[in-house]
C-alpha cells in the first residue's frame, strides 16, 4: 500500500506517524482521523465480530502450520491475524488484534487456559478471540498444545514486517508472594527459557506442566525468543498468572510502535522475518 505524508495541521494519533515513500503490508497511519481502535475486529459498542471490510491477500510464507491451517482475508488498515487450524485432535479458530482494547472472548474447554487468555487480552490491551474443540476428553495435552500453534500463527501474521515497532519487551509482574519476569525478542528466531518452579501439578483440572508446553508452542510458531523467570512465588495458580500478565506486558511493548524510528525495520540487517 501506498502511504502519504498527512497534511501539516492533521492532528495526528501516535500511531499515525509520518512515514514517507513506504510499501508495507501494515498501514501504521491515515491522513484523516485515526482512531486507535478503527481497525478492532471486534464492536466497541457491543461486544460482537464486526465484519471485515477490505480483503487482502496474506503472503503464504507469514503463516505456518502445514495444510491444516487456514488463515482468512484481512482488512489493510489493522495488524490483525486470523488462523484456523483443523487436526484429528482439535478444531481451533483464532483473532487477535494487536491494536484492540482489550477484548477477551475466548471458549477452548479448559476454562484455566480460557482465565489466561483473559489475562492476554486485559493487560496486552489485544483483542483475543479463540474458539477451540478438541479431545479433552483424554486430556487437556492436543486442545492447549493447537491453541498457542494458532495464537502464534495469527501473532506472526499480525506482525507483518514489523516495520517501526519496539521489537523488544520487559515486564516484570507481582501476584501477591509471586513475582514472574518477561523478556521477549520479535526477532524470527524462535527460542524459549523457561524457569518456574510450580509446587502443584495441577490448578483445577489444568495440568502445571502444560504452561510451558503453551509457551513453547506459541514461540515455535510466532518465531519469538522468549525468556520467563521466576523470582518468588508458593501458589501455582499466582506464579502462572503472573507469568500471562507480564508477558502480556512486554508483548504490548514490543508490539507498539517506536516513535523514532519512522516506519524502519528494529534490525541493523534490515530485516526481521521468520527463519
Amino acid at each position: 500500500m501506498e502511504l502519504t505524508l498527512p497534511q501539516p495541521q492533521s492532528q495526528l494519533h501516535p500511531k499515525c506517524l509520518p512515514f514517507p515513500s513506504l510499501k508495507s503490508r501494515v498501514s501504521v497511519f491515515q491522513t484523516t482521523s485515526c482512531s486507535p481502535f478503527q481497525a478492532s475486529i471486534f464492536s466497541l459498542n457491543q461486544r460482537n465480530l464486526t465484519p471485515l471490510n477490505t480483503s487482502r491477500n496474506i503472503s503464504a510464507s507469514a503463516l505456518l502450520g502445514g495444510n491444516n491451517t487456514s488463515t482468512s482475508p484481512i482488512d489493510p488498515g489493522a495488524r490483525i491475524g486470523e488462523v484456523k487450524r483443523v487436526t484429528k485432535e482439535t478444531n481451533v479458530s483464532v483473532k487477535i488484534n494487536l491494536d484492540g482494547s482489550g477484548i477477551a472472548d475466548s471458549s477452548s474447554g479448559i476454562p484455566f487456559l480460557d482465565h489466561m487468555l483473559d489475562q492476554l487480552a486485559s493487560h496486552g490491551l489485544f483483542d483475543v478471540h479463540v474458539k477451540a474443540t478438541g479431545d479433552i476428553h483424554i486430556d487437556d495435552h492436543h486442545t492447549n498444545e493447537d491453541v498457542a500453534l494458532a495464537i502464534g500463527t495469527a501473532l506472526l501474521q499480525a506482525l507483518g514486517d514489523r516495520k517501526g515497532i519496539n521489537r523488544f519487551g520487559n515486564f516484570s509482574a507481582p501476584l501477591d508472594e509471586a513475582l514472574v519476569h518477561v523478556s521477549l525478542d520479535l526477532s524470527g528466531r524462535p527460542h524459549l527459557g523457561y524457569d518456574l518452579d510450580l509446587p502443584s501439578q495441577r490448578v483445577g483440572t489444568y495440568d502445571t506442566q502444560l504452561v510451558e508446553h503453551f509457551f513453547q508452542s506459541l514461540v515455535n510458531t510466532s518465531g519469538m525468543t522468549l525468556h520467563i523467570r521466576q523470582f518468588a512465588g508458593a501458589n501455582s495458580h499466582h506464579i502462572i498468572e503472573a507469568t500471562f500478565k507480564a508477558f502480556a506486558r512486554a508483548l504490548r511493548q514490543a508490539t507498539e510502535y517506536d516513535t523514532r524510528r519512522r516506519g524502519t525495520i528494529p534490525s541493523s540487517k534490515g530485516v526481521l522475518s521468520r527463519s
